[in-house]
């Protein structure tokens, strides 16, 4: 059985594939559209999984799509009628919206799979079924996962009514237990921080996650009177006074400025200390909130393992915290956590809870996300004879040699970008669509962010450490092969900041270091790991083990192989796209090594900058 599974819409829009209960192709299709978080119907995804896997549209027997748009129009229906007379101006600019498409989303969901190719063309066989948003969530969380029966907790901004979901999933089965409803959401509280902060809402909050440490946590206290009511079970409630989100085109509300000591930031101006208290101080209500839900689901369930979907299960930094400090022996975060997720989810939801298909798990601990290198691969030829016709320099490697030459690239301090393989599914580049760097290098941070991402210089890098040597280097006890959990660098490998440098201002401290592995070692001495196996990027594996061999060190630098404000690259044009716009020094496509000093001119009209818009 064939089933396409759609997310769109709204932000992040994707599709996936799933063949008799296996996730086979899964990709977003701001990786083709060039436009990132592309909400549009994912018209060259679908296109791309139907022909990855030779089919034609009639050949599926399933299309499903993420949630349910009647539901979501009733809250929006009922919200502004709630807060009337305000958000007229809200109310006048979305609704012609839904009442000229989404409303009758079945017909546009129709006429948009009529526009595909005639190679992949053809008629919906069954009608098209609609599972709830955080019902999808749930299931890409639960199904994907390694466990045979688990708790799941899906936390994000809104699906239909729900933002907080926890429920138990066993064999393929799925049931949710409780909920909690709009307009108090956890998602939501951090999204208007984001916005507070000069970030862009559903695009910034991982930059507010990784400016927290610069910052004190001085407005906890102020986030808890005045804007959460937590309860000791994670229960909450939030006061609308302070926000805007109901009713305004903003996230909050005059009564928020008050509290917080003036007007929001202003986008690309100078971050200052109170923009890092802002962000410490989120960040540590949204992890104890996360803790609190995590404890209360366990008494609920008895459950010894926790699943995670929803935008919030993106918060790296809350994940290690609930591993650490949690009563789950395990957890398991679903890689594309957010709504390109929901695409998956609704496929397994489809598969297992409406065709009662059963699941297996095979009980070695592996997933069914085969390391989430779901997306397109590009063989040889594909790749010569796009270099050939741009008249690049290049020399084919073989791989007796290839992972010895780019590990000396590294180790010499060279930046090198690595295309490999199937692309990644979901937010993070994990070895086949990143940039890499030497670790030890203390000046790789600032020279990534400011001349190859050309971004914040606060931002930090992540380290892909072989899986089998990631005690060395971290106090991690579990996988994570998804760059999903934050944890501590061991306190061996730490240097202490002295007196003088404990004083340093905020993004001051960034060019202290604080370990033997600065480049990606947060200012708090914390790190987001990368776990690299053997079984799921065996390449990829390699080349950190010829790394290693070379200097010691089993971890190299990872950060995703784009630009500020561009999408991951997706087709060898992309990268070498990007390659020749950046100060990147090398670019390995397969087998395939680039220098960039032997590469002819690189010419374009006009600022390439201008061409995407800041996140």
């Amino acid at each position: 059985m064939h089933i396409l599974g759609i997310s769109a819409f709204y932000h992040d829009s994707a599709a996936c594939l799933v063949v008799d209960g296996e996730v086979h192709y899964a990709v977003q299709e701001e990786r083709f559209s060039r436009k990132k978080h592309d909400a549009r119907f994912p018209r060259q995804g679908v296109a791309w999984c139907l022909e990855s896997a030779g089919l034609r549209l009639s050949d599926i027997d399933r299309v499903v799509f993420y949630d349910k748009p009647l539901l979501k129009f009733e809250r929006l229906l009922e919200t502004y009628l709630t807060f009337a007379p305000q958000g007229l101006r809200s109310f006048i600019s979305s609704m012609p919206v839904w009442l000229k498409e989404k409303l009758f989303l079945d017909s546009l969901l129709k006429k948009e799979l009529a526009t595909l190719p005639d190679r992949v063309a053809g008629e919906i066989r069954q009608p098209i079924l609609y599972p709830e948003h955080h019902l999808s969530h749930a299931a890409s969380a639960f199904f994907p996962s390694p466990y045979e029966s688990a708790a799941v907790l899906t936390v994000d901004g809104v699906g239909e009514w729900t933002t907080t979901s926890y429920g138990r999933g066993q064999g393929n089965q799925l049931e949710i237990l409780a909920d909690i409803r709009f307009p108090h959401s956890l998602g939501l509280l951090y999204s208007a921080f984001t916005y507070y902060t000069g970030f862009k809402v559903n695009s910034g909050e991982y930059k507010v996650m990784g400016l927290a440490p610069y910052g004190r946590p001085v407005y906890v206290q102020a986030i808890y009177d005045h804007l959460i009511d937590l309860k000791d079970d994670g229960s909450f409630q939030m006061n609308m006074e302070f926000f805007d989100y109901c009713t305004g085109l903003r996230m909050t509300s005059r009564r928020f400025d008050e509290v917080f000591g003036g007007p929001p930031r202003r986008p690309e101006s100078q971050l200052t200390q109170r923009e890092m208290d802002l962000a410490r101080s989120v960040q540590e209500v949204v992890e104890e909130v996360m803790l609190r839900i995590a404890r209360h689901v366990h008494k609920e369930t008895g459950e010894r393992h926790l699943c995670l979907a929803g935008g919030v299960a993106l918060n790296c930094v809350a994940n290690g915290r609930i591993l650490r400090e949690g009563p789950f022996d395990g957890i398991w975060i679903q890689p594309a956590a957010g709504d390109a997720g929901g695409a998956l989810g609704a496929a397994l939801a489809a598969w297992h809870l409406h065709e009662g298909q059963p699941r297996h798990t095979n009980g070695s601990g592996h997933d069914g996300m085969r390391g989430a290198y779901l997306g397109p691969r590009f063989d040889a030829e594909v790749i010569r004879r796009y270099l050939d016709g741009i008249g690049a320099v290049f020399e084919e490697v073989a791989d007796s040699h290839l992972f010895d030459r780019v590990a000396d690239l590294l180790a010499a301090g060279k930046v090198v970008g690595w295309f490999q393989g199937p692309m990644e599914f979901g937010p993070r580049a994990l070895g086949g669509r990143s940039i890499l760097g030497d670790p030890r290098n203390s000046k790789m941070q600032s020279v990534m962010n400011l001349k190859i991402k050309y971004r914040e210089s606060f931002r930090p890098f992540a380290p892909s450490v072989l899986a089998e040597r990631a005690a060395e280097y971290f106090d991690l006890k579990a996988e994570s092969p998804y760059m999903l959990l934050v944890t501590k660098v061991r306190e061996d490998r730490c240097i202490p900041m002295d007196d003088a440098q404990q004083q340093l201002f905020g993004i001051e401290k960034l060019n202290v270091p604080r370990s033997d592995i600065p480049a990606i070692t947060h200012v708090d001495y914390s790190a987001r790991v990368q776990t690299v196996h053997a079984e799921t990027n065996p390449r990829y594996h390699a080349l950190i083990q010829a790394f290693a061999r070379k200097t010691g060190c089993a971890i190299v630098v990872n950060t995703s192989f784009n630009v500020r404000g561009e999408p991951i690259v997706c087709s060898p044009e992309d990268a070498y796209r990007c390659f020749m716009r950046t100060e990147m020094d090398a670019l390995v496509l397969e087998n395939f090594l680039l220098h960039k000093e032997g590469q002819p001119a690189w010419r374009e009209e006009g600022d390439w900058r201008e061409e995407f818009e800041l996140d």
